[in-house]
C-alpha cells in the first residue's frame, strides 16, 4: 500500500517506476520480437507435416518458447546469465560483446529496452496515476513487438493482434478510452476498410497489398481509439511511412520499388492516436 501511495503522491517516484518496468518489459519484448516468428514457422512446419504425412525433424528442440531454452550466444552457445541480463547495464559493462566468445552483441537489444523504457514513462506522464495508463502500457508493449516483428518478418501473429483486439473491446465496456458503440465500430471499421482495399487493389491489379493482419491491427487500434479517430491513425500510419521509407531510401540504399510492410506504421499511428488523437480531432474540428 505504501509503494502505490509513493506512486500516487510522487510524480518523480511514479516516473522512474514506470521506466524502470518498462527496461524490465523491454527486455521480455526482445525474447518476443526473436522467439515468436521462430515458433510460429516451426508451428507450421509441424502442420504441412502432418498435413503431408511426413515423419518429424528429430534435429528441432523438443521445447522452444518464450520461457524455455535460457538465452544464449548463438555463437558459441553460452548460457546468458542473470548479472549478464540485466536491461541496458549488462551490455555496457559487457561493452557489447558476449562474456565468453566475444562475439558483437546486436544494438537492437538496449535500444529496444530503452523505447520501451521511453515510450512507458511517455504513457504514463500523458495519463497520470490511473487505470487508462496500466491499460495504455498494455498496448503500447504490444505494439512494439507487432512493430518489429513486421518489419523483420512481414507478418503480424494473431497471437498478439487478436488479444490486443478483444482488451480493446472489453475495455470498452467501461468507457475507459471510448465507449462500446465507438469500439465495436472502430474495430469493424477498422478491419473491413482495409479489407476493401486490399480487394480493390487486388482486383485492379492482380496483387496483393499488403496482409490480413494488417486489417487485424487496425481493428484492434478502433477498438481501443474508436471509429471517429481513425481517420488521425491512417494520416498518422502515412506521414510515418513516408518518413521511414525516406530515412531508408536516403541512408539505406533500400531500393524505392521494393515493398514495405504497413504494420510498423499502423503500430506507430496507433499508439500516438491512443495518446493525442481526441487532441487532434477537437483541434480539427475548432
Amino acid at each position: 500500500m505504501e509503494v502505490l501511495q509513493l506512486l500516487e503522491s510522487s510524480r518523480l517516484f511514479f516516473v522512474i517506476a514506470t521506466g524502470a518496468l518498462g527496461l524490465v518489459v523491454g527486455s521480455f519484448l526482445n525474447v518476443v520480437i526473436y522467439r515468436l516468428p521462430v515458433m510460429m514457422d516451426r508451428t507450421w512446419a509441424r502442420e504441412c507435416q502432418e498435413h503431408t504425412g511426413e515423419s518429424a525433424n528429430t534435429d528441432e528442440p523438443e521445447r522452444f518458447n518464450l520461457l524455455t531454452p535460457a538465452s544464449r550466444c548463438p555463437q558459441c552457445n553460452h548460457r546468458v546469465t542473470a548479472a549478464e541480463n540485466v536491461p541496458v547495464i549488462s551490455y555496457l559493462f559487457l561493452r557489447g560483446r558476449c562474456s565468453d566468445c566475444g562475439t558483437a552483441i546486436s544494438m537492437r537489444y538496449p535500444a529496444v529496452e530503452l523505447i520501451t523504457a521511453i515510450l512507458s514513462v511517455i504513457t504514463a506522464l500523458h495519463f497520470g496515476y490511473s487505470m487508462q495508463t496500466l491499460a495504455a502500457l498494455g498496448f503500447t508493449w504490444a505494439l512494439i513487438p507487432l512493430f518489429l516483428i513486421d518489419f523483420d518478418h512481414q507478418i503480424l501473429p494473431d497471437s498478439i493482434t487478436l488479444p490486443l483486439l478483444w482488451a480493446g473491446l472489453l475495455l470498452s465496456l467501461s468507457n475507459l478510452f471510448v465507449d462500446s458503440q465507438s469500439s465495436i465500430i472502430g474495430a469493424a471499421a477498422g478491419y473491413l476498410s482495409l479489407w476493401a482495399i486490399f480487394h480493390v487493389f487486388k482486383l485492379l491489379t492482380g496483387k496483393e497489398g499488403m496482409g490480413y493482419g494488417d486489417f487485424k491491427l487496425l481493428g484492434a487500434i478502433g477498438a481501443w481509439t474508436g471509429w471517429q479517430a481513425l481517420p488521425v491513425v491512417i494520416l498518422f500510419s502515412s506521414v510515418v511511412g513516408a518518413a521511414i521509407g525516406i530515412i531508408l531510401i536516403l541512408f539505406k540504399g533500400r531500393d524505392h520499388s521494393q515493398p514495405m510492410p504497413f504494420g510498423p506504421f499502423l503500430a506507430a499511428a496507433g499508439w500516438m492516436t491512443l495518446l493525442w488523437g481526441n487532441d487532434i480531432i477537437r483541434l480539427y474540428l475548432q
